[in-house]
């Protein structure tokens, strides 16, 4: 009991853990010390000076020269260590060895089976010993004969504990284990034995949910629209089922990697307001047999006593994948039982009433039909890269904690951000912070964020770099190429800056703002192709030869032609015919879709495509080859050109220019 004055004060979180560490008992360190012990029990209890092993022949004639000081007797290792006499040891040539390392003894051991058999045949030499003497000199003392012979015969009767913790020790250590596992499996810890197949799953409620809302989530208006309409089917449930509705078991986030799916889940979460179920789908994946589909049935069961509720699966292809695809049969059973399972827990014989499913993956191509049908996933909601608009509102979401220049247009930036996904803008601003911070500045600059965007596009700038004047010229003229041949065509992208400044692994860039469009004619694609050899054409053009700096441009024009003659049917010898793949099966496949005959004119067309885009580079900067020269020497001299420098040297923009080039 307390005395009444006294104010018993609660300990902190840190004292208790302070005091937790102190008396921790660190296994480990324990079983090494066992491990020590054991090995010092069964090291031989004899002296290490043992020399040599004698045999019971040797012995007796070691009793009957009378050169034995001692015997010395050790029970637990059932030996006989023998110490000779020092006069026997200085004076016999046959003990020359003992004589400087082992005058002491013992000088031999032997083995034996029994002490009472020992001491019996020792007494019985001695006594055979003795009357053979007297026989030979009756007029000797028979005591002093005696006492000649015999000698100390000691006893150590102590155990051999060594042998015994050979075999106890093991056993505690198990029995130790055991013990663990079961207190494992007991108190429910992550560990358990009786555990690995439950769910994985993290619970979101009112107590513990993240807050994250729909006001966080920028862009994606049509992804959000289905999202909070699933949200306000969990709320007000009756809104829909008085007419005779039924509320979606399950919807599907499709999109890139970035776009935000796992972003709109969390949304989700907090808006909802009843319990959320979030886990990935590798979190069913277990080394074990039967474990995915039992961490299934059991995060169902769970689900149903909170319902309604929430189950968030992302990257559901980890366990979604289309049965049957795998070319050794048998290798993914187990996965193709999760899935089983999953597939019958979302749409079976039982109904799971007031669960909804949200799963998001950025590979549904490769998913298994029966997965994706109505009656699992009502719907499929695309959540694709944010346009213009949408950038600026990621843009103004992630510059909250930023402390902005009042000259920054966030407008601007998201014009110059095209095909940017929300993480990447994330990106963006965070790392203008970083720049702006490295720079000692007190505000997120303009040129800050134009940096960062360069950094993220192109890499890190190598301004150390030895690059020599004839490969600076040769850059800038291949630079100087690409911007000229875009300029000039009409749909080509507007060109935003040139440097020749080495970035990342390329030796020079050309930034361009390419048009957002959804569909791409046959002339914008040609022109594409044009502007992008423009670098290699410039070379040939001004230096008579051509060099390995066009390497990311080949294998861009190259996979840009594949697609139009294979993909999008732009190619006349081919005709009208696409052998795209959307299920995604052909990945799987050995053989290509068309024949050999086929895949030969398609490699011409391709190198004609190219080769006529080549071409028409070269007609246009052999037009032009004054103001590319300019425009060279102008790039070489200030590193980094604009699009105000193109239009003072080409003029502004206009579309006869392509028509008179062509």
């Amino acid at each position: 009991m307390l005395p009444k004055n006294t104010v018993q004060k609660k300990k902190t979180p840190q004292q208790t853990n302070k005091k937790n560490k102190l008396f921790k008992i660190n296994y480990l360190w324990f079983y090494v010390a066992l491990v020590l012990v054991l090995l010092w029990y069964m090291q031989p209890s004899g002296s290490s000076k043992i020399k040599e092993e004698i045999l019971s022949k040797k012995f007796e004639q070691l009793i009957l020269k009378k050169d034995i000081e001692s015997v010395h007797y050790i029970q637990k290792d059932d030996l006989v260590e023998v110490f000779l006499k020092e006069k026997s040891v200085k004076t016999k040539t046959e003990f020359n060895k003992f004589r400087e390392k082992n005058e002491e003894g013992p000088q031999y051991y032997m083995i034996i089976s029994d002490f009472n058999t020992f001491n019996t045949n020792v007494k019985d030499i001695i006594e055979k010993a003795v009357k053979e003497h007297l026989k030979t000199f009756p007029e000797d003392n028979e005591v002093q004969i005696r006492n000649d012979y015999n000698f100390d015969i000691k006893q150590d009767t102590s155990k051999n504990w060594g042998i015994e913790l050979f075999w106890i020790i093991p056993m505690v250590l198990l029995f130790i284990l055991i013990f663990s596992s079961f207190r494992g499996m007991r108190g429910g810890g992550p560990g358990g034995i009786f555990n690995i197949g439950k769910s994985r799953a993290q619970l979101f409620d009112s107590k513990n949910n993240d807050n994250v809302s729909f006001k966080d989530v920028a862009g994606l208006e049509g992804a959000k629209y289905e999202v909070e309409e699933i949200v306000d089917f969990l709320k007000n449930p009756k809104k829909y089922t008085e007419l005779g509705g039924k509320i979606p078991k399950g919807a599907l986030l499709v999109g890139p990697p970035g776009t935000g799916k796992t972003l709109l889940a969390k949304a989700v979460a907090g808006e909802a307001k009843v319990p959320f179920f979030s886990l990935s789908g590798s979190d069913f994946v277990e080394m074990f047999v039967g474990v995915g589909a039992s961490r299934v049935r059991d995060l169902f069961q769970t689900a149903k006593g909170k319902a309604p509720c929430i189950i968030f699966i992302d990257e559901i292809d980890a366990i979604g994948r289309a049965r049957g695809r795998n070319v050794m049969s048998g290798a993914n059973d187990e996965r193709e039982n999760t899935l089983n399972q999953l597939l019958t827990e979302m749409d079976g014989f039982s109904t799971n009433t007031g669960v909804i499913i949200l799963a998001a993956t950025n590979r549904a191509d490769i998913l298994d039909r029966a997965l994706l049908r109505a009656g699992r996933f009502d719907r499929q909601i695309h959540v694709e890269l944010p346009n213009a608009k949408e950038r600026k509102e990621i843009f103004e979401v992630h510059v909250r904690n930023l402390k902005l220049s009042p000259e920054v247009d966030l407008e601007f930036f998201a014009k110059q951000t095209p095909g940017f996904s929300g993480a990447d803008i994330a990106n963006v601003c965070n790392e203008s912070a970083l720049i702006a911070a490295r720079y000692g500045k007190k505000y997120v600059e303009k040129a800050d964020i134009l940096a960062a965007i360069d950094r993220i596009i192109g890499g890190l700038e190598r301004r150390g770099s030895m690059i020599s004047p004839e490969e600076k010229k040769v850059i800038a003229y291949h630079e100087s190429g690409h911007a000229a041949v875009g300029w000039l065509l009409e749909h080509a992208s507007p060109l935003v800056k040139v440097t020749i400044v080495p970035r990342g692994k390329s030796l020079g860039a050309a930034w361009y703002l390419p048009e957002e469009r959804h569909i791409t004619t046959t002339e914008q694609m040609f022109d594409e192709l044009t502007a992008t050899l423009g670098g290699r054409a410039a070379e040939e053009i001004a230096f008579g030869k051509i060099s390995t700096g066009a390497l990311s441009d080949l294998e861009k024009v190259t996979k840009q032609a594949f697609a139009m003659v294979v993909y999008y049917g732009l190619s006349k010898t081919i005709g009208n015919i696409s052998f795209y793949d959307s299920t995604g099966q052909q990945e799987y496949s050995l053989a290509k879709p068309y024949s050999e005959k086929t895949a030969q004119q398609i490699d011409v067309e391709i190198s004609k495509l190219i080769e006529s885009a080549y071409i028409r580079a070269k007609k246009i900067l052999k037009e032009n080859k004054e103001k590319l020269t300019q425009l060279a020497e102008m790039l070489i001299e200030k590193e980094v050109i604009f699009a105000e420098d193109l239009e003072a040297i080409f003029g502004k923009r206009n579309t006869e220019l392509d028509i008179i080039a062509k």
